[in-house]
């Protein structure tokens, strides 16, 4: 859950800076963001989750 919200966060800055450095434009955003909102509703949601769940007890065991 800790490590969700905190890519949740990281994603939602970078998001803001690209928009903020105009590097992103406001539909370009939308589209970011639904795809991460559909994204989570598939059936994809739960391998991703376990990937980065893996990627982040590796990096903590480093």
């Amino acid at each position: 859950m800790a490590i969700t919200v905190s890519l949740v966060a990281l994603f939602g800055l970078v998001l803001f800076f690209l928009l903020r450095s105009r590097t992103l434009g406001p539909g370009a955003a939308f589209i970011a963001v639904m795809f991460g909102f559909f994204l989570a509703s598939t059936g994809a949601a739960e391998p991703i989750n376990r990937l980065t769940a893996s990627l982040a007890n590796a990096l903590s065991h480093l």
